[in-house]
């Protein structure tokens, strides 16, 4: 192998795997949420609501949300959460998960506008919101996985770097 032949096979080894980190990075990016499970695969473009205001505003007063479309709640702490429905105006499932991106309890269909508390069952550390009907359709049951740039890597149970 000439000189120009190795120094072009490690050029094309470095753009490969500079190429493979940035793939990896796109499908973890922080406007999307893959996830997983026997039932296959579904991804969401996501607003991410990661502070007490935004939290505290959700989706509320939207009279309507892309099929799509979702929003990743992420507190900083696992912890018994509970949700409710004030001024949400859409029909909602509630997905809630723990600490690794694993779904511990799915409430399907909350009631727009209803203030009665809807409780996590489980600690819990992220909430995705998906419109009404969609969980079931897709099949997301408890022991699916969510993957996202927020959930902590060195505990995610589906990891950014990790292929689809």
């Amino acid at each position: 192998m000439s000189l120009r032949q190795g120094l072009l096979s490690t050029a094309l080894a470095i753009i490969l795997s500079v190429l493979s980190v940035i793939a990896a990075t796109a499908a973890c990016s922080p406007n999307t949420v893959h996830l997983r499970g026997d039932w296959g695969q579904a991804r969401f473009t996501v607003e991410v609501a990661d502070n007490a205001a935004e939290r505290s505003r959700g989706l509320m007063g939207r009279p309507s949300m892309p099929m799509s479309s979702g929003m990743l709640f992420v507190y900083h702490q696992t912890k018994p959460l509970a949700f409710w429905m004030r001024n949400t105006l859409i029909p909602l499932d509630m997905i809630f998960l723990d600490e690794n991106g694993v779904v511990v309890r799915v409430h399907h269909n909350a009631v727009p506008l209803d203030e009665t508390p809807i409780p996590s069952g489980a600690p819990a550390r992220y909430v995705l919101e998906v419109n009404a009907g969609l969980s079931k359709a897709l099949g997301i049951n408890a022991g699916s996985e969510l993957r996202h740039p927020s959930i902590l890597q060195t505990n995610a149970a589906w990891r950014c770097s990790e292929a689809s």
